[in-house]
This record gives C-alpha cells, sequence and structure tokens, in this order.
C-alpha cells in the first residue's frame, strides 16, 4: 500500500471556526486570501468555460475561455487560450488570443504575438508586436474635438490676421 502526500494550503480562520466549532475572533482584521480587494470589479472567464452574454461594468475581464459578449469594462484581457467575440468597449485591451467583433478602445489596443484581432476596430492607440495580426474595418478614434466655429468676434476674440491688420494702421 502507497500514500501520496498532498499538500494543503492553510485554512482561513473563517474556515478554521466552522470546520472545528471554534468561535471566531474578530479582533483582528485580515484580508480573506479567496477575496478580491474591496471596490474591486474583476470577471475571469476561465479555460473551458463558454459563456454567452452582458458584461455592463466592470473594472477588468479577462476571458480565458470562449465569449461571445457585449460589455463594457475597463480593462480587457484575452488569453492565449481565449476566444472572444462581440461588442466590446475598453479603455485598454490586451489580446493574446482571438476576437472578433466591434471593439472600441478609447486607450491602447496591444495585440501579443500570437494574438489575432478582426472586426470593426476603433481604438486611441495602436501596439502590434511581432507576430500579432489585424485584419477588419480599422480606424484611429477622433478623439479631439473640432474648434467651435460659432464663436462670434468680439474686441477680445478676433483672428491673428486681424490683429496684424490693426496693428499695422497704427
Amino acid at each position: 500500500m502507497t500514500y501520496t502526500a498532498v499538500a494543503v494550503p492553510a485554512l482561513s480562520k473563517h474556515m478554521e471556526a466552522e470546520m472545528f466549532d471554534k468561535k471566531e475572533d474578530n479582533s483582528t482584521s485580515t484580508t480573506d486570501v479567496f477575496r478580491p480587494a474591496k471596490g474591486s470589479a474583476k470577471v475571469v472567464i476561465g479555460h473551458g468555460v463558454q459563456i454567452t452574454g452582458e458584461i455592463k461594468k466592470s473594472d477588468e475581464v479577462q476571458i480565458d475561455g470562449e465569449a461571445d459578449v457585449t460589455m463594457k469594462t475597463d480593462n480587457l484581457v484575452v488569453g492565449v487560450t481565449g476566444n472572444c467575440k462581440g461588442d466590446i468597449e475598453t479603455h485598454n485591451a490586451d489580446v493574446w488570443g482571438e476576437f472578433d467583433g466591434d471593439i472600441k478602445a478609447s486607450g491602447t489596443l496591444t495585440i501579443q504575438e500570437q494574438g489575432k484581432v478582426s472586426g470593426k476596430i476603433e481604438y486611441q492607440n495602436l501596439q502590434i508586436k511581432l507576430g500579432g495580426q489585424i485584419s477588419g474595418d480599422i480606424k484611429l478614434s477622433d478623439k479631439i474635438q473640432p474648434i467651435k466655429k460659432d464663436i462670434k468676434p468680439t474686441e477680445d476674440n478676433v483672428s491673428m490676421q486681424e490683429a496684424m491688420k490693426k496693428d499695422e494702421k497704427k
């Protein structure tokens, strides 16, 4: 008969209290390692997971499985095993796997060495690593607002040419 040793992670105080009917000592507050920090809204779609749906707001979305989604997020990471389809609005996107669909990146769209991005692509900054692929309707985002033309000329508000003409007359 042979036995195999298995490493077991240390139990949190809360888990230990439940298992051994101990009362918890709440005098010191420690962060539970199984919980994300307060205020973070991170979504992870793991390898082997298939999902279809909508993510209305998230700080960060990481896709290592298959996702057909509509989402708004601050940061999108499509992992090497990730395959993402859909309509995405994000500040930054980092694509290691495959993306197909509409994507608007108001910050930086980065396509890594094995990354493939196709579809309707709008970006503010673009970085493509050697080997990365991009195809489709590709557009640089128009972030710069046009100068308003409805300004009425006044004494304080004249064109440079008009100001120079006035100086020549003096």
